[in-house]
């Protein structure tokens, strides 16, 4: 198995907020010491779940300074610099390494729609603009298109390009990947983190690790150990939050979770909304169902 870069456990940290909507750094800085404390050894900073497309460049970079003085010494902390513009990327990702960032998250340009020949020159573009490795993040739902099975094996040559965040759902192209390349594979897609693990990958960058990192770290340990009992076991005690997390937008949910488990951060900025009443019930009864709550 690929040796992890970035860790086994990383959790796509929510980006809190203030009454007034400002980012709350205080919070965050609170948040990522609570998340290593209860078992990640990193943290993406400014992805989806980060609220990205709605917190400014400027934002970003003071936020991941927050984080990396709080919890740099004890974890890996990767930045999200993913953009479909090219020059806003590249600028976000040196960003990032001037702020002591571990590594970048690149997204594949989103909306645009190019072709894999743009892909690939958008990422080394933002790859050669630092000396940070660079974990890829393949996500066609979001994206509007995949990364090529070709196109990943071209990328795992750059010397940077080290990891791949694997939402894509297609296990038979992943083992096609992973066949061809030395690229460390993190899932991104938490119910599947332990199937992808049986092909070859290394670990996750989770929603619901947000309130089950502990689990899952020991769900991770298990298969490492050759325990596959113990690993399903874990697995199956968490599906309720993986279902729960994601019956609306996970950023939402996550925000309405750790308001019940006494650890609020803060509301969404438009176009995402607060969780109703009815959704937060629904949220509640699935984390009684884990065991969270």
């Amino acid at each position: 198995m690929t040796t992890p870069p970035f860790g086994r456990v990383l959790t796509a940290m929510v980006t809190p907020f203030t009454p007034d909507g400002d980012v709350d750094y205080k919070r965050a800085s609170e948040l990522a010491e609570r998340l290593v404390d209860e078992g990640n050894d990193g943290l993406v900073i400014s992805g989806t779940t980060g609220e990205a497309p709605t917190t400014h460049r400027a934002e970003k970079a003071d936020l991941l300074r927050a984080v990396v003085d709080a919890v740099g010494g004890r974890a890996h902390v990767v930045a999200g610099v993913g953009s479909n513009d090219t020059v806003h990327a590249v600028g976000m990702a040196q960003d990032a390494e001037k702020a002591g960032a571990t590594g970048v998250l690149v997204v594949t340009p989103y909306y645009s729609k190019p072709p894999q020949a743009g892909v690939i020159a958008h990422t080394k573009t933002v790859a050669e603009a630092t000396d940070l490795p660079v974990m890829l993040y393949d996500i066609p739902g979001r994206a509007g298109i995949a990364l090529a099975e070709s196109t990943i094996v071209e990328l795992a040559a750059h010397p940077q390009i080290v990891a791949l965040k694997d939402a894509k759902l297609d296990l038979e192209s992943t083992s096609h990947v992973l066949r061809a390349t030395d690229l460390a594979y993190y899932s991104g897609q938490d119910a599947v983190t332990l199937p992808l693990m049986a092909i070859g990958a290394v670990g996750v960058v989770g929603t619901s690790t947000h309130v089950v990192a502990g689990r899952t770290r020991q769900m991770i340990d298990a298969f490492l150990a050759g325990d596959l009992a113990a690993a399903r076991e874990l697995h199956e005690g968490m599906l309720p939050i993986y279902t729960g997390i994601f019956r609306s937008q996970g950023c939402i949910l996550v925000k309405a979770a750790l308001q019940l488990l006494g650890f609020p951060v803060g509301g969404v900025r438009l176009p995402l909304v607060e969780a109703t009443a009815d959704e937060v019930a629904q949220l509640r009864s699935d984390l009684q169902a884990a065991a969270v709550l």
